[in-house]
């Protein structure tokens, strides 16, 4: 009887780490995705400005010049 009752705690136990590895992988994925989406809508922005600021310097230089 001690062993069945073993038995099944044990698969319990295994059921819930079951549970919890996938609660987990699917928390770890979510964060990955929000850091990377973090990073896109930072970065992106920032090489944009980086790109535009000499064509828009170079613009108002020859607005300043006439």
């Amino acid at each position: 009887m001690e062993n069945d009752e073993l038995t099944q705690r044990l698969n319990r136990q295994e059921e819930l780490l079951q549970k919890i590895y996938q609660s987990t992988e699917k928390t770890r994925k979510y964060f990955l995705w929000t850091m990377i989406l973090t990073i896109v809508f930072l970065v992106a922005p920032l090489i944009g400005i980086l790109l535009l600021v000499p064509s828009l310097l170079n613009m108002y230089s020859r607005i300043g010049g006439l």
